[in-house]
């Protein structure tokens, strides 16, 4: 089941939630991102993506256990579709002005929902702060932090599912990190999207990619 809230009005009381955020809030889950450029590469293939791949990602956090504004999320799930202007991590160039759909967990209340946005607005900083649409939809995320193994779904809107990096993902030898992760989290580990697709409105792009080295996989804590 999928529905779009009005993301006008629920931005305007997520910035003022953001600004009451509580100083005793602890949460803890697991956390997926995928880019639209390679982010284990040697220098020569990154350098022929940058301005030209790496505008897009998507961000999701699973929340094992804890409460965000003392709003208890346990269990719930959000994800977050980034569309900005310039390749994300790219340290000569601007992404901003960028673009941000959210994917709320449907099994939320109103009131959950409200939290797990102003969460995601507080890990994700400036990336999220221009929220043009807000969807609804189950999301599911299984994770394998040790296998670096992530298969989520947010309905039919959005799907990540990733594996370890192997001995014929290091095509030139040189392969290193060569972005690092669009937010704060912990064992922050490079894999392979085995797929990431996003189906969603209010980007002007959808994508079905696999097999790219473009997956984080760790934990978060707050």
């Amino acid at each position: 089941m999928r529905r779009t809230l009005a993301a006008g009005a629920m931005g305007l009381a997520l910035m003022a939630a953001l600004a009451v955020e509580s100083a005793q809030a602890a949460i803890r889950g697991d956390y997926v991102e995928v880019r639209s450029a390679d982010i284990y590469a040697g220098h020569c293939y990154a350098n022929s993506e940058v301005g030209m791949e790496g505008k897009e990602a998507m961000m999701a956090w699973k929340i094992q256990a804890g409460d965000w504004q003392g709003v208890d999320l346990t269990g719930l799930g959000v994800v977050a579709v980034v569309r900005a202007s310039a390749t994300l991590g790219d340290p000569y160039h601007n992404p901003l002005p960028a673009r941000a759909v959210l994917i709320l967990d449907s099994r939320a209340s109103a009131r959950q929902r409200m939290a797990l946005a102003a969460f995601a607005m507080s890990m994700a900083g400036p990336l999220l702060s221009n929220v043009v649409r807000i969807d609804s939809a189950p999301i599911s995320m299984e994770s394998d932090n040790g296998g670096a193994v992530v298969r989520l779904t947010a309905g039919d809107i959005a799907r990540v599912e990733t594996r370890a990096l192997c001995h014929a993902d290091h095509l030139c030898g040189n392969e290193f990190v060569y972005y690092p992760p669009l937010t704060e989290i912990s064992g922050a580990t490079p894999a392979v999207s085995v797929q990431d697709m996003y189906a969603g409105q209010g980007l002007d792009t959808v994508w079905n990619r696999t097999g790219r080295k473009n997956s984080f996989v760790g934990t978060f804590a707050r």
